[in-house]
């Protein structure tokens, strides 16, 4: 049966369809007959339900017609203000941060998910999972992590473990990851820069140098396991693998330590609303669990042809159907 979906975006001017994971679900739940709106994140709103106005949470939808054009790859069919009720289900895609903003998005769902709207993933379980935060609950697969905003303590754990990665609790795409050596002469500013003067809390990890093979990316769908992941590898003279400064992103398929560690948290996360998750592996220890928009599904597919957009949109034709 045809679904009406909506995606809570960016802009959709912002989006660069060529390598975009939102766009390709949108593409795979239209080839899946299935009509496609977008809804601008910043439109979401909310108003008291009066007479002749069943009132709640609302936004902005723009129906779409998709096209296999990357720098041509819409057209509007049609723009209203909607309540989100009009839905068979919501799709949160906005990136972070997470912001003041981000969080207001995620009350209004939950508003709407209480007069009945289906919302992936779940609005509680991306609060309740910060993407750095969340991997302490699974600490037997991580490496030696430090999360503190005393400067002292974090000076400590680099003179401990003598080549660290510092790191923001609110980032993506790499920003403002830094690798600090106990000797690094640059070490002291850093701490300093990163933690506003001991004002912000940051995450200091061992630096594995495993990072040379690539950073995966681990795919989560409904509790089940991609077969493919992607390994973020770093341009010469980078840490960082991040595909957004200048990462090269090659599939491979999993390893017994990559499907151990990802095989435990995937019924866990599912269980908790998060439909989609992206886990990120450095070696054989997880760095990150990503809910709020993970990525890597075009690449995957343009390498081993395993189409994770349209594992995904089933997955949520089978939760609409459950329902």
């Amino acid at each position: 049966m045809p679904l009406k979906l909506a995606f809570v975006l960016d802009p959709l001017d912002a989006l660069k369809a060529w390598k975009d994971t939102s766009v390709a679900m949108m593409r795979a739940a239209e080839n899946q007959g299935h009509a496609v709106f977008a809804i601008d994140a910043a439109t979401l709103g909310w108003r008291r339900p009066q007479a002749e106005d069943a009132g709640g949470v609302f936004g902005e939808a723009v129906q779409l017609a998709l096209r296999p054009d990357d720098h041509d790859w819409f057209r509007e069919l049609g723009c209203e203000v909607r309540p989100l009720t009009d839905f068979d289900a919501v799709i949160m895609r906005k990136d972070p941060p997470f912001d003041f903003e981000y969080l207001t998005a995620t009350w209004l769902l939950e508003r709407a998910e209480a007069d009945g709207v289906r919302v992936f993933n779940r609005p509680r379980a991306l609060r309740d999972h910060s993407e750095k935060l969340a991997i302490t609950e699974f600490n037997q697969f991580t490496p030696e992590t430090l999360v503190a905003r005393d400067m002292a303590q974090l000076q400590q754990f680099i003179d401990t473990q003598r080549d660290i990665i510092l790191k923001p609790l609110d980032g993506m795409g790499g920003s403002q990851i830094f690798r600090v050596h106990r000797n690094d002469p640059n070490r002291n500013v850093i701490v300093e820069t990163l933690t506003h003067e001991g004002e912000r809390t940051v995450m200091a990890q061992r630096y594995l140098p495993e990072i040379t093979q690539g950073d995966k990316r681990i795919l989560l769908i409904a509790g089940q396991v991609v077969p493919y992941c992607l390994a973020r590898i770093p341009k010469a003279g980078e840490t960082r693998g991040n595909l957004a400064v200048g990462g090269t992103g090659v599939a491979q398929e999993l390893t017994p330590r990559d499907r151990e560690i990802a095989e435990t948290l995937a019924p866990i996360l599912f269980a908790r609303g998060l439909l989609l998750v992206g886990i990120d592996v450095i070696g054989n220890h997880l760095t990150e669990i990503n809910v709020t928009s993970p990525t890597c599904m075009v690449e995957i597919r343009q390498q081993t042809g395993f189409d994770a957009a349209a594992l995904f949109i089933t997955a949520i034709e089978d939760a609409c159907g459950a329902c």
